[in-house]
């Protein structure tokens, strides 16, 4: 078995739909002519810069296979985003041929779920102080990489959003359950929230919660 680049004119996957319901998905496409089998890979994806993928291996499905069940079902679970590559198999004399296409047509991405994190910023100043102590406290349901959270501290009042004030990066990753930071001294007049670095990316996998 072995991946070749689709060109012009060879079979391609083409129309790949999904239905989702609770935790089963069902894929649906349009078969080229002459293929009667495909492999199936699945793969977790993460779209930060320092990402790996995890691929589930590859299956193989028949066209006999999706005619009898109308499609092609699996069953989602955990968190994120997970992808669906339907590769067309060409058999050759050396073995089968998956075809990768360059349209990425015959690839889809679905939403596993999000991810609960919640956070707490509490406070503590005495009467002829300058400064308060603040520390943050995160509470993760799954492991979380640090270049996901950022926490930016505005003058006057809370941060709207990431670019509502100064930007800070977290040093080290969160562990699943409860983080507690160390405490950091800031201004009185200053506050704290915490947001997605990539509110486009990495709000499709969790959720952030103020508590």
């Amino acid at each position: 078995m072995r991946f070749v680049v689709a060109e012009d004119g060879a079979p391609a996957i083409s129309g790949l739909t999904r239905f989702i319901e609770e935790d089963h998905c069902t894929l649906r496409w349009n078969w080229p002519s002459g293929i009667d089998a495909v492999y199936i890979e699945k793969t977790a994806v993460d779209h930060s810069e320092d990402a790996s993928e995890t691929k589930s291996g590859l299956k193989l499905y028949t066209r006999a296979e999706y005619k009898a069940n109308n499609g092609y079902h699996s069953r989602i679970d955990g968190f994120g985003l997970v992808a669906f590559t339907v590769y067309a198999c060409q058999e050759s004399s050396d073995g089968p041929r998956l075809l990768e296409q360059p349209n990425q047509e015959n690839r889809i991405e679905i939403s596993a779920g999000r991810a609960k994190i919640h956070y707490s910023v509490v406070s503590r100043s005495g009467l002829f102080r300058k400064f308060k102590s603040v520390q943050i406290q995160v509470t993760a349901e799954v492991p979380i990489a640090k270049e996901v959270l950022c926490y930016v501290k505005k003058q006057g009042g809370y941060p709207a959003s990431k670019d509502d004030g100064v930007l800070y990066p977290f040093v080290a990753p969160f562990t699943a359950g409860r983080n507690i930071l160390p405490a950091i001294e800031i201004g009185k007049q200053e506050f704290i929230r915490l947001f997605f670095t990539d509110g486009r990316i990495h709000g499709q996998m969790y959720e952030l919660i103020s508590v």
